[in-house]
């Protein structure tokens, strides 16, 4: 027992040295026990063994009992347990994984759709798999003809490159034909039930009448399809009548809508609802794992009768959490009726949640995919906040943006008794970590705009220090146009620390350049930019020192910036 002696003697030094020199029996025996697993048989033998070792460590002076513990290896630090980095795996994994991203047309992307996309993206990239792109639009009261192309610009700015594409309105054919095979199934049946009608029966888990028709019947109804009237007939799919959920009960797999579609015009008036397109889809695609949101719980249960009656192997199906965007909505058709109202300018409204707009701010493709890999496909809600997003932002950007003084709401300001040396062009680096980029010229002849709150906190005694330049003192009033007078009070920055000198930024009145910048709100911030911003081209992102990081929106005579963030 000479190895649980000194086991023993071990806990009782920790706990006494923890606990100002008294060792606690009940203690040290959790504790023992918690460690050695091996010795859980053999408490009874080690009670009379701890009382002992507890009383000896007791009695001893606490020095002595840190010198013991120090000879025994110290005090254990608890081991950190990682959190696991990165997606976690794919389940069920089993030869080549195929993942599809399957948009509706409906409008541009937002972030919502990112999280898919990014998500199937980094699991393709991991298991070198196929990545489809589908654009599911077999309704066609929601197919944007615009959105066939923003889909694709917006997936290529998220850097989502897929294998292969399909549009399931050229696939119509596709679904009537595996239609007609679950008809002749008996599995499929056309039902000329009013709405209302096979509601109520459904609610009470009672079949329709239509449900026990012959399948000559169902094929004769199914081939005139065509010619009834939107809503006097579908074709329903047979489930468990008595399913706990009443929308699983015989859904809905084809129905008529009388709308012009943007890609085929009226050539279909029989289009198949969601459940049955994707679902024939993903089988003949090979789709192995389908990543979507909770709220498609019910849909993948759907999907699997019609595995089922065609037995087919279903997809892993791996479902999601919503993701929330604070002070954002994500609604598709809220933004289409903003923009329509002309509450937002576009797609691309700064206040939008779609990725335009946040491309548009000079939110980065990898701001958003480490937030999405981040979040990964937890079934928890998540809520994104727009100070994640900037700090993911701001470490991409921080590097890689040239600096320019930017003044906002500009005062102009004239420097009286300015020496003639003092006077010319001065230089700053256009990242001040980086100065092989190079420098950009500020040309200084004593007139500069500075910012209303710089003049303010000056004070009519105050100094303010021109960054790079000199020292100026203010006077009171103005020259009578519109102009502070400042005089000239020194040049160096020892003089303006001496004189606990506020240090400012400044912009040249000489060539200087009229910039908007369009903030998060959509509300405009106007003021005067540095000579050197006139190399500046569109999609540049920039730090306005003191401002914030903005992206060029137009360049030219006058320039135009999205702000993105400080």
């Amino acid at each position: 027992m000479k190895d649980v002696e000194e086991i023993v003697y071990k806990n009782a030094l920790i706990n006494a040295v923890k606990h100002k020199g008294k060792a606690n029996n009940g203690a040290v025996m959790g504790s023992i026990m918690a460690s050695h697993a091996e010795l859980r048989s053999e408490a009874k033998k080690i009670g009379p063994i701890l009382g002992k070792v507890i009383a000896k460590v007791n009695a001893m002076d606490p020095e002595l009992q840190k010198s013991e513990l120090e000879k025994r290896g110290g005090m254990k630090k608890p081991e950190k347990k990682e959190e696991p980095k990165g997606l976690p795996d794919l389940p069920d994994v089993e030869g080549k994984v195929t993942l599809r991203f399957a948009p509706n047309p409906s409008g541009p992307l937002h972030i919502g759709h990112a999280r898919a996309a990014i998500l199937n993206s980094e699991y393709v990239k991991r298991y070198g798999g196929k990545l489809i792109l589908r654009i599911e639009d077999t309704d066609p009261r929601r197919a944007d003809p615009d959105a066939y192309q923003s889909i694709e610009e917006d997936l290529k700015w998220l850097d989502f490159n897929w294998d292969e594409e399909y549009v399931q309105s050229d696939r119509m054919e596709i679904y009537y034909k595996y239609a007609e095979e679950l008809i002749k199934l008996g599995q499929a049946y056309m039902c000329t039930c009013r709405g209302s009608d096979f509601k109520k029966l459904k609610d009470e888990s009672r079949a329709c009448p239509c449900r026990d028709q012959p399948v000559d019947k169902n094929l004769e109804l199914w081939r005139n399809f065509n010619k009834a009237e939107e809503g006097d007939a579908v074709l329903r799919v047979k489930t468990d009548i008595n399913h706990k959920n009443p929308a699983i009960r015989d859904w809905v797999a084809m129905r008529i809508v009388d709308e012009e579609h943007p890609r085929t015009g009226s050539k279909y008036r029989v289009y198949p609802m969601m459940n049955f397109s994707v679902a024939v889809d993903d089988h003949l695609m090979g789709v192995t794992h389908v990543l979507r949101g909770k709220d498609h719980l019910a849909n993948s249960e759907k999907q699997k009768y019609l595995y089922k009656h065609f037995g087919w192997k279903v997809p892993v199906f791996i479902h999601y959490g919503r993701l929330k965007m604070e002070d954002v909505a994500l609604s598709t058709s809220k933004a289409r009726t903003g923009i329509e109202e002309g509450r937002y300018t576009g797609w691309d409204d700064p206040r939008l949640g779609t990725i335009r707009a946040i491309a548009r701010r000079g939110i980065k493709q990898g701001a958003l995919q480490e937030l999405i890999t981040e979040i990964g496909p937890k079934m928890s809600d998540a809520t994104v906040s727009w100070k994640k997003i900037y700090g993911l932002n701001r470490s991409i950007l921080e590097d890689a943006s040239d600096r320019y003084f930017f003044i906002a709401k500009p005062v102009k300001v004239q420097i009286a008794n300015l020496p003639e040396d003092e006077e010319g062009i001065i230089e700053r680096h256009l990242h001040p970590n980086f100065p092989e980029r190079g420098n950009r010229e500020l040309p200084f002849n004593g007139k500069v705009y500075l910012t209303m709150d710089d003049v303010e906190r000056a004070g009519k005694k105050g100094i303010l220090r021109l960054m790079d330049a000199v020292n100026i003192r203010f006077k009171e009033g103005s020259c009578g146009c519109g102009e502070r007078i400042a005089v000239y009070q020194s040049s160096t920055l020892e003089d303006a620390r001496a004189a606990g000198a506020r240090i400012v930024q400044w912009v040249p009145a000489l060539k200087s350049i009229v910039a908007d910048v369009v903030m998060p709100d959509a509300k405009i911030v106007s003021g005067f930019i540095e000579p050197a911003a006139s190399k500046l081209e569109v999609g540049d992102v920039v730090q306005l020192e003191r401002f914030g990081f903005a992206r060029v929106d137009s360049a030219g005579n006058r320039i135009r910036f999205y702000f993105a963030h400080k």
